[in-house]
């Protein structure tokens, strides 16, 4: 095994001294604030970020680098900030705490084209299973979905890319057994499997279908779909399952949201999504309905945008199918007077910056 890597890393070394063409370091950077208010006057929508009830509260800032020299490339992107540590980063011992603000890399890898059509890298990837992302700038929408929250942020490994024509590609990879972690258990390792096919079949089209398995992450089937039906209309798609365990022990979630978007303007456009989120019987999300359980949620959005500012008012309805206690979890939400109910509300306005 150590002769493959020094091979390898000979072979890079090589590589990219042949083809060494400096280029500019790229860097670019985002920020984000928010105010959210529950009518239930509690944080019930229990999905990523925006958490705090009744405050105006910080996001996160980024700021992300790129160069490229000749056939190499790097990527790094850091973050700081509820959204970018504690909420979407876990610590040493695999655990969101935002208290401790653990650990801020949110990307940092490598690549090399060997040919115009084939590449590979290594390091610490944004995932590429879902449609949302960590980064405000990459989401219509504030808030995010369940899917989101209960999938993967960030898949460590290594991963190789195949471009079959300009409409189909290929990438499969082996990542760390966890999602999230840039740190494996010794025991595990590198042992989750990932692929990735994306397709552009027509203009306006990009769908990809992906999938991660492993003994320890368990089996996420991911579907990512975005037609740009017009100038001004967006329709996105994400479909999901996740299983991990067999048989009676085995947990999960299922689930689909789409996504509207018009531009009505260059300044202002308006979004819908639309989600259906279902816990399976044994339960196993982290945030969600309870075992068993689903909920369908809307969430209108506007874009106000104004030079690299964009502002985001929201309002999202959720409906839980339950309004009981189910295997001793709470399922759905509780009102203002702590009164158990099926329905949650909540309105918020966020402000992002982009550079």
């Amino acid at each position: 095994m150590k002769k493959i890597v020094l091979s390898l890393t000979a072979l890079f070394a090589v590589a990219i001294g042949a083809n060494a063409q400096d280029t500019p370091l790229s860097i670019s950077g985002y920020a984000d604030t928010y105010y959210k208010f529950d009518l239930g006057e509690k944080s019930n929508i229990a999905t990523s970020f925006a958490s705090d009830q009744n405050s105006l509260s910080l996001g996160m800032i980024g700021v992300a680098l790129k160069k490229t020299t000749g056939k190499a490339s790097f990527v790094g992107e850091l973050s700081f900030g509820p959204r970018g540590q504690g909420q979407s980063i876990v610590n040493i011992d695999n655990k969101f705490d935002e208290s401790r603000h653990g650990f801020n890399i949110q990307n940092l890898n490598m690549t090399y084209a060997f040919t115009d059509k084939f590449s590979m890298g290594a390091g610490f990837f944004g995932t590429f299973v879902g449609y949302e992302v960590i980064a405000p700038v990459g989401n219509y929408n504030y808030s995010t979905s369940y899917l989101f929250t209960n999938g993967p942020f960030q898949n460590a490994g290594v991963k190789a890319t195949y471009a079959f024509s300009p409409k189909v590609s290929l990438m499969v990879g082996g990542f760390n057994e966890s999602w999230n972690v840039y740190k494996a258990n010794s025991n595990f390792g590198i042992s989750t499997l990932g692929a990735q096919l994306a397709v552009t079949p027509i203009e306006g089209l990009s769908a990809y279908a992906n999938v991660l398995s492993g003994y320890v992450s368990g089996t996420i089937l991911d579907l990512t779909a975005s037609y740009q039906a017009t100038k001004t209309f967006k329709i996105g798609l994400n479909a999901a399952d996740w299983s991990a365990g067999m048989g009676a022990k085995e947990t999960g979630y299922t689930g689909a949201a789409l996504y509207l978007q018009n531009a009505f303007t260059e300044k202002f456009g308006l979004g819908v999504r639309g989600e259906y989120f279902e816990t399976k019987k044994n339960g196993g999300v982290a945030y969600g309905p309870g075992a068993g359980q689903n909920v369908i949620a809307a969430t209108l959005t506007a874009n106000f945008k104004a030079g690299g500012l964009t502002f985001i008012p929201e309002f999202r309805l959720d409906n839980s199918s339950n309004d009981d206690y189910q295997n001793g979890v709470l399922a759905p939400f509780t009102d203002r007077k702590g009164v158990i109910t099926r329905q949650a509300t909540q309105a918020s306005l966020a402000v992002v910056y982009a550079f």
